[in-house]
């Protein structure tokens, strides 16, 4: 039996959502998870997640890199992109494939699938926890004799906000 699903909501009122705290928050949880496995959470690595988890629109790599500079340091392309795949490894970011963009994981030390909505008015992308669909999708590649290795599902649509208004 799947578990219910749990969304991780990445767009809220401006009223009820304290973004900074939210920013701190996805920092303090990926400083301790890194040195829970050993691994570094450079001062490089911090910056490129705190610049992902600036908006709750997935960032492309060369939207960060521009953030980058506009903090007045050369940066190499590859910088960014080998920092991205670290937080990628780590879990403490999700690529959002449709837009070749990246988002926070507000669960990284829990492992699980890739599934999220996405707005199509406002870009906003919600993130969602639902057992049941990965075991469906699977079960269902497992009876084409197919592995699954990673699973990412995008649904696009309009948002509760954007719908309201």
């Amino acid at each position: 039996m799947s578990s219910p699903a749990h969304a991780h909501n990445h767009h809220d009122h401006a009223v009820r959502h304290d973004h900074g705290s939210c920013v701190k928050d996805a920092l303090a949880r990926a400083d301790a998870l890194c040195t829970e496995r050993g691994v570094r959470l450079t001062s490089q690595r911090a910056r490129v997640l705190e610049l992902v988890w600036s908006s709750h629109k997935p960032r492309g790599a060369y939207a960060i890199l521009e953030d980058l500079s506009a903090d007045g340091k050369r940066v190499a392309p590859l910088t960014v992109y080998r920092a991205l795949d670290f937080l990628l490894e780590q879990g403490l970011i999700h690529r959002i494939e449709s837009q070749n963009a990246f988002v926070g994981c507000p669960d990284p030390g829990t492992a699980h699938t890739g599934q999220f909505l996405v707005c199509s008015c406002c870009g906003n992308a919600t993130e969602l926890t639902d057992r049941g669909i990965a075991a469906a999708i699977a079960d269902s590649a497992a009876a084409q004799g197919f592995t699954v290795q990673r699973q990412t599902v995008e649904v696009t649509g309009i948002c509760p906000d954007c719908r309201d208004h």
